[in-house]
Formats: C-alpha cells, sequence, structure tokens
C-alpha cells in the first residue's frame, strides 16, 4: 500500500506544476487591468504608473511567473493587490466555511442516495424504483440557483423557519448545504441503482443467497460493499466539483467561503488572490483523487494486489 501512494503521490507532482504555470499565464491574459480597479477611473497617469511599479505589473510577464513560480516553492502564494493581506491568510478565512459546507453537502447527498438507490435496486421496476429516478433526473436537471432560490422563498420568505443568508448557527447551514445536496444525490442514487443491479447478478450474491443469509445480510454485506468502488469514484470527484462549484451558491446564500473570495477577486482583477483561489482548487482536486485511489485499495484489495505486483 506505501508504494502505491507513494506512486499516485508522485504522479500528481507534473500535474501540480503544469497547473500553476497555466493558472499564472491565463491571469496575465484575461482583459482588464488590476491598477485601474484599485485607483478608480479619475486616477492620475503619474499615479497609476506609480502603482504598477509598487506592484510589479510593470515589469515582463516571464520575470512576473518566474518570481511568483519560485514564491510558491517557498509556500508564498503573495499579498492582494486590493487587501493588502497575504493570499494565504485570505484563503486560510474562507477555506473553512466552504469546506464544511461541502462536507455537508456529502454527508446530506450520501444519506439521501444511498437508501434511495438500494430500494430502487430491490425493487426494480416499481413504483418505488419509479419515483426514485424521477428524483434522480430533476435533482440533475435543477440548476443550484433556481433551486437556491425556490429553498429561500419558501422556508425563509413564506414559511420563517430558516435564516435567509449569512453564516451563524447551524441553521444557516441547511438550505446551502441542500442546495450543493440535491444534484449530487441524484446522480449517485442513479449510480447507486445501476451498481447495485450489476452485482446483484453476480455468482457470489446467489452463493451468498443460497447459503441462508438473511436479505439484509446479502444486500448490505456482499451486494453494497462490492458495488461501492464506482461510488467511492463519484463521491471523490463531485467533492471536488463541489468545492470548485459552490460559487453560485455561495452568492445567492452570501457565504462566507471561497467561492465568494475568486468571485470578488476577479471583479478587481486581483490577480494574486485569483491564483491562489484557483491552485487551492486544483490541489485540493488533486489530492481528493489520491485519497480515492487509496480508498480503492481499501474497497477492493485486488487495486493494491494488483498495483503491488506491477511495482
Amino acid at each position: 500500500m506505501l508504494v502505491f501512494c507513494l506512486r499516485r503521490l508522485l504522479g500528481i507532482i507534473p500535474i501540480g506544476i503544469g497547473v500553476i504555470t497555466l493558472v499564472a499565464l491565463i491571469t496575465h491574459i484575461v482583459p482588464g487591468d488590476p491598477v485601474d480597479a484599485i485607483l478608480g477611473q479619475f486616477a492620475s497617469l503619474q499615479e497609476k504608473d506609480a502603482l504598477r511599479h509598487e506592484l510589479g505589473l510593470d515589469q515582463p510577464v516571464t520575470k512576473q511567473l518566474t518570481t511568483y513560480l519560485l514564491n510558491i516553492l517557498r509556500g508564498d502564494l503573495g499579498e492582494s493587490l486590493v487587501l493588502r493581506r497575504p493570499v494565504t491568510e485570505l484563503i486560510g478565512e474562507r477555506f473553512f466555511a466552504t469546506g464544511q459546507l461541502a462536507l455537508l453537502a456529502i454527508v446530506l447527498a450520501i444519506m439521501i442516495a444511498l437508501p434511495l438507490g438500494i430500494l430502487s435496486a430491490i425493487y426494480a421496476g416499481t413504483a418505488i424504483d419509479f419515483f426514485a429516478m424521477m428524483f434522480a433526473l430533476g435533482g440533475v436537471a435543477i440548476p443550484n440557483f433556481w433551486l437556491g432560490s425556490m429553498l429561500i422563498l419558501l422556508f425563509s420568505l413564506k414559511l420563517d423557519l430558516l435564516p435567509v443568508s449569512g453564516k451563524g448557527d447551524w441553521t444557516t447551514y441547511i438550505l446551502p448545504s441542500l442546495t450543493i445536496a440535491t444534484a449530487l444525490a441524484a446522480a449517485l442514487s442513479r449510480m447507486t441503482r445501476n451498481s447495485m443491479l450489476d452485482t446483484m447478478r453476480e455468482d457470489f450474491v446467489r452463493t451468498a443467497v443460497a447459503k441462508g443469509n438473511s436479505p439484509a445480510v446479502v444486500i448490505l454485506k456482499h451486494t453494497l460493499r462490492n458495488a461501492a468502488l464506482p461510488l467511492v469514484t463519484i463521491i471523490g470527484l463531485q467533492f471536488s466539483v463541489i468545492l470548485t462549484g459552490a460559487v453560485i451558491t455561495e452568492v445567492i446564500f452570501d457565504w462566507p467561503g471561497l467561492g465568494s473570495l475568486i468571485l470578488e477577486a476577479v471583479r478587481s482583477r486581483d490577480y494574486p488572490v485569483i491564483q491562489g483561489c484557483v491552485l487551492t482548487f486544483s490541489g485540493t482536486y488533486l489530492l481528493v483523487n489520491l485519497a480515492t485511489d487509496i480508498a480503492y485499495g481499501l474497497v477492493d484489495p485486488r487495486i493494491k494486489i494488483a498495483n503491488d505486483n506491477h511495482a
């Protein structure tokens, strides 16, 4: 398992270097001048030139990129051009809020999707299966911005049960996490159903039934565990997607996370903050993929054995 983990870890290093270089290049290609965003349109040319020199924006792009890459190796993501604070500090303040929302959405999605997918597989072709798949279709089709707005309209404005926006006590987590979890639960329930149906046709499941195991043991111990490999893939990939795709949801619910931070940075052309946020998203995506690969070996020991033999 150690060799397997080291191989996966070494494999993401060149990808990470490529992502850093690409992000640094793209942010300099995007039109707009952060100096104009900071000083405004009424600033004089001398003031703009002085600020541009102070921020190092008058240097050649290649030199800016080289300096940026060397700083990253030292763990320095730079300083916000607008807020004049370290980017790592800004990201640290917001990452926890986004991570909380993503983890809660994942838990909610699993709590909804697994029972729904299992029941749909057991009662395939019945009314239970039909309604479960209708939920899956609707959950994937409904956009987050519409669902979030409808939840606010119903539970906050009409029923006055939950707060409209902001981050406070536990009640403020319900609507944004449910908004994010709905699409994931829909996709995961459909994947659970299909994977369960495929596994239920395998010979080892028939053998477990023939040995007199109870239906609960057959479903939970024999079928679900062997059907879990594609579910691990979906959950791992979707966690990264939730982190990067929570921008709209965070804006709707005024959630102080990375999504709202990168949106503010784009508006003000704050290059270091944009780069830092994108690198955080990319790094999280790579690490979650690594964790997913490790989880493969825990769920299905055959993957670990195969990789060890290959080594």
